[in-house]
């Protein structure tokens, strides 16, 4: 093994073999390609539920792309540790001249490539990333002064104006599968050995389903109906590639498309905003006295607001991992404003439960919510829970569904006054901007 010179390809964002452009390039390097997979220590210690079911999503795709590499007489070489350590161990057993991946954009992903690039360089193997799970990053969509745009419509006009079939194009990996590593099938280590339990998760197969797409934009915001692609928690993970996605939506509903260009205007805010992980965009809003009731904090995590959307919504999230998309803004308003709870404290819940959690979108859509965002509702923008419920679950089937005891005597009364906490939230918004003084 270590008198032959290869080339590894890092799965992290990327957890496919087709259309993947890191692995395209190291494909195409002249050298036989090693696929790994590390399973971030770093990153595992910060889970507090140990049947946290983005692992047993992740070690699923893992055993997929598995499957197909022994069919190539490959392996994928799976390790559990610091990414630095791995690397280290890997440089002992193989000769490495060089490592390819994609880009990461999360300001712990850019600190931890920085230092594996330092590491890589100086024993002269080079390190090269590439573009993969977004149609355009960085700079390539900004305003004509070079400046970043921090207003979604401009940004989403330009980025359509410059999209063309270059930007879609697919890597054609598959011409290239020959040139994996020849290795032994390897265990990909279970849940237990990663510190984890297994456990249940529900999603739908990486592909678009074009009965959902047609009727996107008249049925997307109802919870009841199971009307929206599900794809969320591929796009996080890379099962499923962004340009194959987009191809086929672009000419089927433009409202799809508009949803993913979100997903690239919040990561464009966090590559040229970082402090946005912890601080608020609009940094007056980091002003607001927020009430932070420790206990009805709680239960809105359990879903005992009394209040049935938003109770539903939770309840959802707690058993499955995934919330309607509609329900999320509900909660995330009644959280913010009508109980005055710091976003952050909603950001991180979201954090630990969602399948599809991804740090850029779940922080600009918290921050929306809150009003103290790029491009936000404004701040007295307050989502009233009875009206959401008229108008998208009239009927009730989404809160009966999740909310069982809902009309018995067992089901929770109101924690606040709506009407009352909406005035309460505009005065403290207020006297934070700076709109209205301290009473």
């Amino acid at each position: 093994m270590k008198a032959q010179g290869l080339t590894i390809f890092w799965f992290r964002r990327d957890l496919r073999l087709a259309d993947n452009a890191g692995l395209y390039y190291a494909l195409c390097s002249g050298k036989p390609v090693l696929p790994i997979f590390i399973f971030d220590t770093d990153i595992l210690a910060d889970l507090q539920n140990k049947s946290d079911k983005r692992v047993a999503f992740i070690r699923d795709a893992l055993i997929i792309i598995q499957k197909k590499l022994k069919e190539l007489n490959s392996s994928l070489y799976v390790l559990h540790g610091k990414p630095l350590d791995c690397f280290k161990e890997l440089s002992e057993i193989f000769t490495i001249e060089s490592v390819y991946t994609n880009h990461d954009y999360e300001p712990y992903a850019t600190a931890r490539d920085k230092n594996i690039a330092e590491y890589l360089k100086e024993r002269h193997i080079a390190f090269q990333s590439f573009k993969d799970q977004v149609i355009f990053e960085k700079n390539e969509v900004v305003k004509d002064n070079k400046e970043p745009y921090t207003v979604y419509t401009p940004y989403s006009k330009k980025w359509k104006e410059k999209l063309n079939s270059f930007y879609l194009e697919s890597y054609p990996t598959e011409k290239y599968f020959t040139n994996f590593l020849r290795l032994k099938p390897r265990r990909i280590p279970s849940l237990e050995a990663l510190g984890f339990e297994k456990t249940a998760y529900w999603t739908v197969a990486p592909r678009l389903n074009k009965n959902v797409l047609a009727d996107y934009k008249a049925q997307r915001d109802y919870p009841a109906l199971d009307s929206t692609t599900h794809l969320s928690v591929h796009l996080r993970f890379g099962t499923i590639s962004i340009r194959k996605l987009v191809r086929e939506a672009k000419d089927e509903s433009p409202d799809f498309i508009n949803e993913l260009i979100w997903r690239e205007f919040f990561q464009m805010i966090l590559w040229h905003f970082p402090r946005v992980v912890n601080s608020s965009f609009k940094e007056e809003y980091d002003n607001i006295a927020w009430r932070n009731n420790e206990n009805e904090f709680a239960l809105w995590c359990s879903g005992q607001t009394g209040f049935p959307i938003v109770d539903a919504g939770m309840r959802e999230l707690n058993e499955t991992g995934y919330m309607h998309n509609r329900v999320r803004m509900i909660v995330a308003s009644f959280l913010t404003k009508d109980l005055l709870i710091d976003w952050r404290w909603g950001e991180a819940y979201f954090a630990e439960k969602l399948l599809d959690y991804e740090l850029a979108a779940n922080n600009g859509n918290w921050q929306w919510a809150a009003g103290c965002g790029c491009d936000a509702a404004p701040y007295f923008r307050v989502f009233n829970p009875q009206l959401q419920t008229e108008k998208f679950d009239k009927e009730l089937k989404y809160i009966r569904k999740w909310v069982p005891e809902y009309d018995t005597l067992q089901y929770a009364q109101p924690i606040v006054d709506h009407a009352a906490a909406k005035e309460r939230c505009m005065k403290a918004y207020k006297v934070a901007l700076g709109k209205e003084q301290k009473p």
